[in-house]
């Protein structure tokens, strides 16, 4: 089996290092193979996503990704900013299903900005449509002065769009995953406003008659973003679109204490997935030795779990993590009063002593 390693930019390097590390004392035959993304791709080649990353992208079994982006490209016209080659990856591999699971870990309840009878054992989990959606539809764009000049920029439009397929097919990932956990899904939409969200909820409703089993609710997405701080352990299942998704992740992410927690995994039909951090490049702590690699070192063992059918090697992991939390060892953003602050490659080097131990 063949791993693509993409750093990215910022933390990417460092996080995905930690990883990679973690992935190497597990006595597993892979095939690793490295390049460049985003902004320091666009740096070396001119592209964020160049033919040959792309290519070899194509030719994995799974993808481990770092983050992408820093402000020193945002001067670039937007189809050469570095985001763009994580939507690149996206359409190209045909990734419609993003994961992305909110949990408290025990030894984090404190870290968390709700009250820890809030989130105390909370366990939720996103799943977000990942190629549709106003960031893919068509037409987009600026209009701009006679002369072409921006300064006189008259509007700007992006088209909000979902098919009948897209939407089917997401219902059927969330409805499947709820049969494995407490079948319960939380359909989030806008349909009192949107008439894209309203087709959105009236396929859910459709496909939801092939799952008798799983019990369906809907929410506005204004009242789920609200709902998720009042009362998160209401929800078990969230599916929802790309735009809607894409924000509620972020929020459901801190309450768990830190977005420096919380893996994801991007996932086509054939279960060939990209394996990310919930987080992005934070270029203003880059080098520093301070990121934290967990949500990175979770995200390998989702890419073993879905994609490369080592669900022991996943379980050594998880159980890894928990052992050095519960040993008290923390990064930066996580450190409480009472435990014992280390870096990027301290935190790594303690996960790789506890996956040898097990």
């Amino acid at each position: 089996m063949k791993i693509a390693i993409l750093p990215g930019d910022g933390i990417g390097s460092e996080i995905v290092a930690e990883a990679v590390r973690v992935l190497e004392v597990l006595d597993l035959r892979f095939e690793t193979e490295s390049a460049l993304v985003g902004g320091a791709a666009y740096e070396a080649h001119g592209h964020p996503l160049p033919d040959s990353t792309l290519k070899l992208a194509q030719s994995a079994d799974a993808v481990l990704f770092g983050a992408v982006g820093d402000w020193k490209f945002d001067a670039l016209e937007r189809s050469l900013r570095p985001e763009q080659a994580i939507l690149g990856l996206r359409k190209h591999l045909q990734l419609f299903a993003n994961f992305r699971p909110a949990i408290c870990h025990p030894q984090l309840t404190h870290a968390s900005s709700l009250k820890p009878e809030l989130v105390a054992g909370l366990d939720i989990l996103i799943v977000r449509e990942l190629t549709g959606d106003i960031y893919f539809g068509q037409p987009r764009g600026r209009r701009l002065s006679p002369d072409g000049a921006f300064e006189g920029q008259q509007e700007a439009f992006d088209t909000m769009r979902y098919s009948r397929p897209e939407i089917e097919r997401i219902a059927h990932v969330a409805f499947q995953a709820a049969r494995k956990r407490s079948k319960r899904v939380t359909s989030v939409d806008k349909a009192n406003v949107l008439e894209t969200f309203q087709f959105w909820r009236d396929v859910m409703i459709e496909v939801h008659a092939q799952y008798p089993d799983v019990e369906l609710d809907h929410m506005y997405v204004d009242n789920a973003a609200m709902q998720l701080v009042k009362a998160p352990k209401k929800f078990d299942v969230v599916v929802t679109g790309n735009m809607f998704g894409d924000i509620l992740s972020d929020e459901a992410a801190m309450l768990t204490g830190s977005i420096g927690m919380l893996p994801s995994a991007s996932l086509n039909a054939a279960n060939r997935g990209l394996y990310e951090p919930s987080h992005g490049s934070a270029p203003d702590i880059a080098g520093k030795n301070i990121a934290n690699p967990l949500a990175t070192i979770l995200s390998l063992a989702m890419m073993l779990r879905f994609s490369l059918n080592q669900p022991e090697a996943a379980a050594r992991i998880e159980a890894a993590v928990t052992q050095v939390l519960e040993s008290g060892l923390r990064t930066a953003d996580i450190w409480s009063e009472g435990t014992q602050r280390v870096g990027t490659r301290e935190m790594g080097s303690a996960v790789v002593a506890a996956v040898k131990a097990a």
